[in-house]
């Protein structure tokens, strides 16, 4: 019979489309992914994935096998919620920070239903940008974009593959025209974020499988990520923002993502804590259904 976390491999790869990635974003070895593709593909008795020296792609019978193992994953989360919902619930006092844009309208819905179904436990909700040493300050767990500073926080992936993306409003666009090489960026107005009291000279991109480093130019900056994301529904500019921060504006058009070829840098999103021994019960749940939650979300991210 087909295990559970092996099934949870087949869908990361499917996603991603790299094994190494997938198995970073499940905290898996290379060799233990490899493994376990193995063993699907001899219990099943085909092969899920055409494999060649640089890519990694499902195969036709991967491809027709995939939409099962999703609702099968699915299923099986339903069924465990349901039974944990007959449990004793989570109690005490959960101390999250989390970012300004994405913890405003995306994590804070998911939040309130967290503790909806756990109303033994208390939440005090931290929102802001800036870091947070959880060696100083008294905060359970922070969600944030990138690796934390100290090396003794430990961050566990909750989009490990996130990407950061150029995006505008519509009728910026329309009156000041797509950028279509590098050096056009200059000529436009860059939405940029202050990080560590510094601002940013230059966005990094992939275009053709090469960094490009694109020129940049702007009057406003702000230490928030909101206030960014404000200013480029305003058409005041372009900014340059992470996935999950934009992907509802971009789904309903308020957003148009500018130039798709050029893959913006990676952005990971993770749940940092001071040490793995702080990662409590409510910690451990609340990291299980806000991986399953951005994943759905995101799905239409670009990779």
């Amino acid at each position: 019979m087909t295990r559970i976390a092996d099934l949870e491999l087949l869908v990361r790869v499917a996603d991603l489309g790299n094994l190494t990635a997938a198995a970073k974003a499940l905290d898996w070895s290379p060799a233990a992914a490899s493994a376990a593709v193995k063993r699907m593909e001899e219990q099943l008795g085909f092969a899920l994935f055409v494999r060649s020296t640089r890519s990694l792609r499902l195969s036709g019978e991967g491809q027709r096998y995939l939409p099962h193992a999703r609702a099968a994953l699915r299923a099986l989360t339903e069924g465990r919620d349901e039974a944990l919902a007959g449990r004793e619930a989570l109690s005490g006092e959960l101390h999250l920070t989390v970012p300004s844009d994405l913890g405003r309208h995306v994590l804070l819905p998911w939040l309130e239903q967290f503790q909806e179904r756990h109303p033994a436990l208390a939440l005090r909700l931290q929102i802001g940008d800036p870091l947070t040493d959880l060696l100083r300050r008294p905060v359970d767990a922070a969600i944030r974009y990138g690796q934390p500073a100290g090396g003794s926080q430990v961050a566990l992936p909750l989009l490990a593959d996130c990407r950061r993306v150029l995006v505008a409003a519509p009728h910026y666009l329309a009156l000041r025209g797509m950028p279509t090489s590098p050096g056009d960026m200059a000529q436009h107005e860059a939405l940029r974020y202050l990080m560590d009291g510094e601002v940013a000279s230059r966005w990094t991109v992939e275009i053709a499988g090469a960094p490009v480093a694109l020129p940049l130019t702007g009057r406003r900056v702000a230490d928030d990520g909101e206030v960014v994301k404000r200013w480029a529904l305003a058409g005041l500019g372009i900014a340059f923002k992470s996935w999950p921060d934009v992907a509802q504006e971009l789904a309903s058009g308020q957003l148009v993502h500018v130039n798709p070829h050029w893959r913006g840098d990676l952005s990971p999103l993770n749940l940092v804590v001071p040490g793995r021994a702080q990662l409590s019960p409510a910690l451990r749940q609340l990291r299980e259904e806000l991986r399953r939650r951005l994943e759905e979300f995101t799905r239409a991210m670009p990779r």
